[in-house]
């Protein structure tokens, strides 16, 4: 039952699965955990199977002629043509009507069941059929209807009955009123391999044989509360397995306040609102924790530089991997600094964003690193719902900031509330983090001095630390704007997020996406963005998923509408690969994908073999004698003089 030492309901034995839930996924905490019983029913069910065997000769020629001769012969017409003792073939066909391959029409004439036709296809007859006893499972809160060998164990479990507290509607298919064709497709989806058409395994007739049973059946229901989206979700599992209809179906119900948290988990709705409000300053108490840790640094070098000065060693840059104080209007300038050197992303956090701040320079600056395939996610909010928000970006900002793209037409800037922060923080590259008391995006325009600080860090543990914390945010947002595109089958939302989890350097989550929801029309969007991904060094050149990617290029053919884009995106992509790696992209070219290659036309004559196609997309970086000719040549590119 509930352990006695926690102030959250979570019976004992789900204690352990409710710590892993949390230290699984960072911002989710359990509030409530609680096991459950439910009824399944279980019937037996006899089936009849048929399996296949080779054709002899004369059942090829009487299956043939059922399909070939028009009209169809007679068992008669077929002895006389065949010069063969009319009992003999009679016999023949009545074995193979009685394997439901053949049957009579009204006139004698032979003709093939659709049975019939798949085996004479297969070349072959099935053999005389078998019977078997197999165990159809109804389950109502899964609302499936499944089939198992072997009969569920029929156990007394001492839980609550869930059907207590809700109602359950069985909307599993009726097994009472199955079509044959409809009990082989649950059967064969049931992976028992008695109804296995491609092996010739077919299920001719299914029988009831027995009563219903009721079979007890236990489940966890866990209430989860979401940090980053500040929202609680229910999640109903059997053991480590998460049950996805139950969960979708009962987070319904919660939100249409048709179920009561007070009677499931006896937690009543002031203990939520305690539970939210601790965790939301744990949160942000997580923020300062690593800023006060920052400051400790900080005050350590500087008083290691005043107890033991080495005039011949340089001061600390933050380029040395260091903690440098910055104030008032030294502040500014390092934000834009750091932004322009960023090659990779940039990551922002500011309560708010105005348009003071991000004014026309503001918004060319930032058009500036978009040309650079730079992406840059920004985040903001401070009160802890939207509508609550005091200070709303101005609808033009808005759209000014998410107008700006890559050179492919992508979104370079994506601006997302996320709330409940007091953070002012900017991450670029991994490599430089700013955080301090200054609103980066919000000031007011106010140059003048204020009293305010700014850590410019770049050691890499405390770099990663702040990337970790606001990347995870803006993963949550990716994760929002793909379910919502899978529901609407919106396009723009569905790019948002690949270029958000791109920018996260979450490619593979990416390419998972697409692959297990069959969106691959978005797939040159993807390649996309791995080709400046490449350019920019953020990815490897012999990262796995460019195999994975690759093997999709089967499931496309030269009919499909963005053919033209995607030979474009594989043929950047793999040039890239090359130049980096020449080793990693020949090893990519396999015979299997050479052939998609020039099925699909991304190769074309006169790149007929993998080397060829490399060597006519694979950049050679222009090599420079000495440091001055680099210098000499932009100069003379900045004068329009050409330079031999």
């Amino acid at each position: 039952m509930f352990l006695a030492s926690s102030p959250k309901p979570i019976d004992a034995i789900l204690k352990e699965m409710a710590d892993k839930i949390e230290q699984q996924s960072p911002g989710l905490s359990v509030l409530a955990a609680r096991q459950f019983r439910y009824s399944v029913f279980q019937v037996l069910v006899e089936v009849t199977i048929s399996e296949p065997r080779k054709f002899n000769v004369l059942e090829e020629f009487i299956l043939r002629a059922g399909i070939e001769l028009d009209p169809p012969p007679t068992v008669d017409e077929l002895a006389t043509v065949l010069g063969l003792d009319p009992v003999f073939v009679q016999n023949t066909a009545r074995t193979l009507r009685s394997l439901q391959t053949l049957v009579w029409t009204t006139n004698g004439s032979i003709a093939l069941t659709p049975q019939g036709r798949q085996f004479y296809a297969q070349g072959s007859v099935p053999q005389p059929p078998q019977t078997k006893q197999i165990y159809a499972i109804t389950d109502p809160l899964n609302c499936n209807l499944f089939f198992l060998a072997s009969p569920l164990e029929e156990t007394n479990i001492d839980l609550p009955e869930l059907e207590n507290f809700m109602a359950i509607e069985n909307r599993s298919p009726d097994i009472y009123y199955l079509s044959i064709e409809q009990f082989q497709q649950i059967v064969e989806a049931s992976t028992l391999g008695i109804h296995a058409p491609k092996e010739g395994k077919i299920l001719t007739e299914a029988s009831i044989i027995d009563e219903s049973k009721n079979i007890w059946q236990a489940i966890s229901i866990f209430v989860i509360f979401d940090l980053l989206e500040d929202k609680i979700t229910l999640q109903v599992r059997r053991g480590k397995q998460v049950l996805e209809y139950p969960s979708t179906w009962l987070n319904i119900l919660q939100e249409a306040g048709m179920i009561s948290l007070q009677d499931l988990f006896s937690i009543s709705e002031e203990t939520i609102a305690s539970e939210r409000n601790l965790l939301m300053e744990t949160r942000n108490a997580e923020v300062e924790a690593r800023i006060e840790k920052i400051n400790h640094i900080a005050i350590e070098n500087v008083l290691e530089i005043r107890t033991n000065p080495k005039p011949n060693k340089p001061a600390l840059t933050a380029e040395a991997g260091s903690v440098i104080l910055l104030r008032d209007s030294q502040i500014r300038k390092a934000f834009l600094d750091t932004l322009k050197s960023a090659r990779q992303e940039i990551l922002i956090f500011s309560p708010w964003v105005s348009e003071e701040v991000v004014d026309d320079e503001f918004i060319k600056l930032l058009e500036n690193i978009a040309k650079q395939g730079v992406s840059v996610l920004i985040g903001y909010g401070i009160a802890r719902k939207q509508e609550e928000e005091e200070r709303q970006i101005p609808p033009t900002l808005q759209q000014k900031l998410t107008g700006i793209k890559t050179p492919d037409g992508l979104p370079a800037v994506q601006i997302f509330w996320l709330g409940n922060s007091h953070a002012k923080e900017v991450v670029a590259d991994r490599k430089i983090h700013l955080c301090g008391s200054h609103n980066f995006l919000s000031y007011r325009g106010d140059r003048l001095p204020r009293g305010e600080t700014v850590y410019k860090v770049t050691i890499t543990e405390q770099v990663q630390e702040a990337y970790e914390f606001l990347a995870s945010r803006f993963h949550k947002q990716a994760q929002k704007l793909w379910k919502n595109a899978l529901k609407m089958r919106d396009y723009r939302s569905a790019e948002a997020a690949i270029c958000v989890w791109c920018a996260l350097s979450m490619e593979g989550e990416a390419l998972k996406q697409l692959q297990q929801n069959n969106w691959l029309e978005l797939l040159p969007v993807w390649l996309k963005l791995a080709f400046h991904g490449l350019r920019s060094k953020k990815i490897s050149p012999d990262s796995e998923y460019f195999q994975t990617a690759l093997f999709l290029l089967s499931e496309f053919s030269v009919e499909d509408a963005n053919i033209e884009l995607l030979r474009e995106e594989w043929q950047k992509v793999i040039g890239a690969i090359a130049t980096q790696n020449p080793d990693a992209a020949l090893k990519l070219l396999t015979e299997e994908i050479w052939t998609d290659f020039t099925r699909l036309g991304i190769t074309q004559p006169p790149n007929d073999s993998p080397s060829k196609f490399l060597a006519k997309y694979a950049k050679k970086p222009q090599k420079y004698d000495k440091p001055a000719q680099i210098k000499s040549l932009a100069a003379a590119k900045k004068k329009g003089v050409k330079k031999n």
